[in-house]
């Protein structure tokens, strides 16, 4: 049984980040998991659980609640008829098999790697949401094989690698194909189901030494619970104030703090 003088200041930082996460996700559209990652790593740490795989536990966890999260998105998205069912099926293999190889890898290499993986990926994210424009184009419809595969393997691995939903590769990819922004929304929520089962799967078996209390695999269990019943609140609250406010300065605010977090990511990486 852990101390509760470490537990109980681990669960305070949890609801916060939960809390947060929701309010921000329901507000921005952005998926929790680019959220949730940086959090973990910054809250883990500075209550003194480092070790050598703090960013594989970081990953894991964030994958865990996005497991929850996306069946109840895509589940919400479906009744509103706004999911592309044949995208989802023709995707849905690739991202499935590209996903667990995604963990496979994450397991065996370093968490400096995946800092620096997140941080690059993170930072191009904060820069397509500062400076993308919805009238950019790749093409007038989605694409078939061989770009089609190509694809749908690059979202599943580098999601899986960053230990998240395959909303933030996958909305602004459908977008380019001219797929209008509410039916991409709608359907790469199903990507973060087909994405993060495999990884999790991957990821209960994944010994991880000096790992926070209570981590089966690299899944922390205290973080997964708290912060799905944060954001389950706090979500609706995030998605009253979108209808609520103007959410473009909001989001450009946003995109400038990821970039920033992305980049300090990088910092830690190169010893800054």
């Amino acid at each position: 049984m852990p101390d509760l003088s470490l537990l109980l200041p681990m669960i305070a930082a949890l609801v916060v980040i939960g809390a947060l996460a929701g309010v921000i996700g329901g507000l921005l559209g952005v998926g929790g998991g680019i959220v949730l990652v940086p959090a973990f790593f910054y809250a883990f740490g500075h209550l003194g659980y480092g070790g050598s795989q703090l960013m594989q536990v970081c990953v894991a966890t964030s994958m865990a609640t996005i497991v929850v999260t996306s069946l109840r998105s895509v589940s919400a998205h479906n009744r509103k008829g706004a999911v592309d069912w044949e995208v989802l099926k023709t995707w849905g293999p690739t991202l499935v098999i590209s996903a667990a190889i995604g963990t496979f890898v994450a397991g065996k290499v370093s968490s400096l790697t995946l800092q620096a993986v997140f941080g690059a990926l993170a930072g191009l994210a904060g820069l397509w949401m500062a400076f993308g424009r919805d009238h950019w184009r790749l093409g007038a419809a989605m694409p078939g094989q061989p770009v089609r595969s190509a694809l749908a393997g690059a979202v599943g691995f580098f999601s899986a690698m960053m230990g998240i939903g395959g909303g933030t590769f996958g909305v602004p990819l459908m977008t380019l194909y001219a797929m209008p922004i509410h039916r991409a929304v709608a359907t790469a929520s199903g990507f973060g189901v087909l994405i993060a089962v495999p990884s999790v799967l991957g990821f209960l078996f994944l010994p991880v030494a000096e790992a926070p209390p209570w981590t089966i695999g690299a899944v922390n269990l205290p973080a997964f619970l708290v912060v799905i019943g944060t954001t389950l609140l706090t979500t609706p609250l995030g998605v009253r104030l979108a209808h609520a406010m103007n959410p473009r300065p909001l989001k450009r605010a946003f995109a400038v703090f990821l970039t920033l977090v992305a980049l300090n990511m990088l910092r830690k990486v190169v010893g800054w």
